[in-house]
């Protein structure tokens, strides 16, 4: 089941039709990562939006720079990866439940947070699947969903770093978080690229070395 899901995971990530319909996940998650540090660091959340092109906006107010603000921006596109890696120290220790649970509190807090009708529609559903195999679903589907998700976080946070530095090569990233980044402290936005890419691939590659052996 391990390796089935990771596979099932993989061909969404990598398949360009499928990722555009699951992409929005990520989003969640990336813009979720935004949200907890802002209000960790003290910011005041004023708010998030989802939108259809599967991008998203988190507002958050308090000073435009310094440790706060330069953490706020930072995390936006290593939390998909952090999480994944989370629900795979989770899964391993035999807690699926646990993974499902924690996920639909993610997703209620950040229905309380969203501020636009396709952002709520599109956590409402999300929510609804992961409900349905929290309640519904026999203890086998539990663990399949929750590999997948896990897997799914993992490798959907690979991509869009990915998908940014080539954006940032034809010069169409000037407003990313990385661009943002560069501007807020001295080292450059290659730089906060490179380490959301080595964040995605050493988040991917500890749970592998967590998940795999479990196949025995």
């Amino acid at each position: 089941m391990v390796a089935v899901t990771g596979l099932i995971a993989l061909f969404v990530v990598a398949h360009d039709g499928a990722w555009r319909v699951s992409r929005g996940a990520v989003t969640i998650a990336h813009e979720g990562g935004h949200a907890l540090v802002a209000l960790v660091t003290g910011r005041t959340l004023n708010g998030i939006r989802l939108h259809s092109d599967t991008s998203g906006v988190t507002l958050s107010t308090g000073r435009p720079s310094g440790p706060g603000m330069v953490a706020t921006a930072a995390a936006g596109y290593i939390a998909p990866s952090l999480l994944g890696l989370a629900a795979a120290l989770v899964l391993v220790s035999g807690h699926v439940t646990v993974v499902l649970v924690a996920s639909l509190v993610f997703l209620l807090g950040m229905l309380i947070a969203v501020r636009n009708a396709y952002g709520a529609v599109s956590i409402v559903v999300t929510g609804a699947l992961v409900a349905a195999a929290v309640w519904l679903a026999p203890v086998g589907i539990q663990a399949a969903f929750a590999y997948t998700e896990a897997w799914f976080l993992l490798l959907g946070g690979v991509r869009p770093v990915w998908e940014l530095a080539r954006r940032r090569r034809q010069g169409r990233a000037q407003w990313s978080d990385a661009d943002q980044l560069g501007r807020l402290t001295p080292v450059g936005a290659t730089f906060w690229v490179l380490l959301f890419g080595l964040v995605a691939v050493g988040a991917l590659v500890l749970a592998v070395g967590l998940l795999i052996p479990s196949l025995g």
